[in-house]
Formats: C-alpha cells, sequence, structure tokens
C-alpha cells in the first residue's frame, strides 16, 4: 500500500482481437487472461484493463496510474525496428503497437514503474532503439501449450535483487527474442542458450521486461517489485 493507505492502481494493456465467443456471443473484444489482473491482484495492486486507444491519449492514461504492465501478444511489426518481415512472423497489430509503444514511452517520461512481459518486454526494447529475432526455436514445446525453462540473472541488476536464486524455473511461451539491446537498455537475466530473458533500464527507478509469463505461473516477486516501486511513487 501507498502512504495514503490505498493499493497501487496497476494498468495492464489488453489483447484486441476480431472476434472473441462468451455465452451466445461472438464480437469484437478488448480481453486479457485472467491470469494477468490475478497477479497484480495477488502482489498487492488494484489492476486496470488498459484497451487500445488513440495514442495521444496514452500519457493522460499514464498520468493516472501508480504503475504500467505491458502485457504479452502476437508479435511486434518488424517495420518497427526497421527489418523485412520473415515468414514465421506472426500478423501485425498495429493498433497495439502503436498504442503500447506510446504508453511506454510516457511511462519512461515520467518515470513510472514499468514491467513489459514477453511482447511488452520486445516493445520496451523497440522503443530504445533496439531489434528482434523473428523466430526463435527451442522456447515453445508445442502450440497453446507453457513450457517451463530455466533463466540465470545477471549479478548486479535490479532483477537479480528481486530473484537473487542462482537459476529459476519460468514459464515460458514465445518465438521472438531480444537481438539488439536498446539504447539504455541492460540485460539482467539470460537462459541456458543465452537469449536474453530480462532487460531493465537503470536510468529510471523501475523499469523491467521479462521474456517468461509469471502471469502463468506462482511467483509473485517480479509484481510485487512493480507494485512495491508503484507504492512509494
Amino acid at each position: 500500500m501507498n502512504g495514503n493507505g490505498k493499493r497501487p492502481l496497476i494498468g495492464v494493456s489488453t489483447y484486441l482481437e476480431a472476434e472473441a465467443r462468451w455465452g451466445v456471443w461472438a464480437l469484437p473484444a478488448a480481453l486479457l487472461p485472467a491470469g494477468y489482473p490475478r497477479l497484480v491482484q495477488a502482489a498487492g495492486g488494484l489492476a486496470s484493463m488498459l484497451p487500445p486507444d488513440d495514442p495521444a491519449y496514452a500519457a493522460e492514461v499514464v498520468a493516472r496510474l501508480d504503475g504500467l504492465v505491458v502485457s504479452g501478444g502476437p508479435d511486434v511489426a518488424p517495420e518497427r525496428y526497421g527489418a523485412v518481415r520473415e515468414e514465421r512472423t506472426g500478423p501485425p497489430a498495429r493498433e497495439r503497437d502503436a498504442w503500447e509503444l506510446a504508453l511506454i514511452e510516457a511511462a519512461l517520461a515520467t518515470d513510472t514503474p514499468l514491467l513489459g512481459i514477453c511482447r511488452g518486454m520486445q516493445l520496451l526494447n523497440v522503443a530504445l532503439g533496439g531489434t528482434l529475432v523473428q523466430h526463435l526455436d527451442g522456447h515453445t514445446e508445442s502450440v497453446g501449450v507453457f513450457g517451463t525453462h530455466p533463466v540465470k540473472p545477471v549479478p548486479d541488476t535490479l532483477y537479480a535483487s528481486i530473484v537473487p536464486d542462482a537459476t529459476t524455473d519460468v514459464p515460458t511461451y514465445h518465438h521472438q527474442a531480444v537481438d539488439r539491446v536498446g539504447t539504455g537498455l541492460r540485460p539482467s537475466a539470460h537462459a541456458e542458450d543465452g537469449t536474453v530473458e530480462a532487460i531493465e533500464l537503470p536510468d529510471r527507478t523501475w523499469v523491467l521486461g521479462v521474456q517468461w509469463h509469471p502471469e502463468m505461473g506462482t511467483d509473485t516477486r517480479v509484481m510485487a517489485a512493480l507494485v512495491r516501486a508503484a507504492a512509494v511513487r
């Protein structure tokens, strides 16, 4: 809780789907897997969904938050980092790209605590001039099934201060990853094959991206650290 005894408000960006089904309905939907708000709540925060909007309003939205989570989802459009689309790159999500990049820019400008998860980490890297590997083998066990693999923290990083274990098994499902690291960012965890699994921005109070999906596990340490930073802010 913050100094007023209130739980910090953590905004979480959402998916935008052409059709989702519930009950008798099949309609366009802004949605979020329940693991995200549950993780925020378990970590002591209040979760608020942030569906794509006009990027011009991103700064106004972030100004009302104590912390920001940019969620996982579809591949980032390669044009965003100056690359040609490869065969195994997924279809673009242009509205999400524009909205979430604007949210990240606003959070960085105001030093709002920021956590990027999977796609969110990749967007953070792209926002700061980095590039992505468009397809990575060995990090998805089968379609629609989360796997696990160990990650190792880099000493003397924000991530290592939150999760000091020598290695930690994390829930994972991704086929893209950080290639060239963006300006000012620092890798703070790696997979056994050397893949960058976490990045952070040392010149801000609290900015972290993780390649895995903490919302699919039981370890609340990363989200709890974001919530604590949001409470201080």
